[in-house]
């Protein structure tokens, strides 16, 4: 007889996705993204950080200042990240578990890739306009979302 107590998909790829979060090096926001195949395999993950080549150091994390002065010109979103991350073919129907909602640019290249279906964990930014413009794309597009619900399973890494 299997065991009870084992893991569900979601708890499995929203927990692979707020420990993909954890490589970021954004002092204040670290969100994470793995994107799941239909029959449940991973195909990508990604978190918010520069592009290659683009100094962690020489770049700016600030959330305030002029447009230059800020890490909002330069940081790619966890969501694109795992996007670009994909080496395979296509993305259609695929999930995407986040750990905050999307905006309104990802939400363009998740639709863009075919992915049909979001799972994220936060949606702190709900009444922001980039957020209504993203869910607005996503309705019209026929991708569906929902947030996860958490089973308060705590889960210790000891590396």
């Amino acid at each position: 007889m299997k065991r009870d107590g084992y893991i569900s998909w979601d708890e499995y790829f929203m927990g692979i996705s707020k420990l993909s979060g954890m490589r970021s090096k954004d002092p204040n926001t670290q969100v994470g993204a793995c994107i799941v195949s239909e029959d449940n395999k991973i195909l990508s993950m990604g978190y918010n950080g520069f592009p290659i080549g683009c100094s962690d150091d020489e770049f700016p994390w600030e959330r305030e200042g002029g447009t230059l002065e800020t890490k909002y010109a330069f940081v790619t979103h966890s969501e694109l990240n795992a996007i670009l991350n994909y080496r395979g073919g296509s993305l259609a129907g695929a999930k995407l578990y986040v750990s905050l909602f999307p905006c309104n640019e990802c939400a363009k290249a998740i639709i863009q890739a075919g992915i049909k279906t979001i799972v994220y964990e936060c949606d702190k930014y709900a009444d922001t306009p980039s957020t209504k413009a993203s869910k607005r794309m996503l309705d019209a597009a026929g991708v569906r979302y929902y947030q996860y619900t958490p089973t308060g399973r705590e889960v210790t890494l000891e590396l």
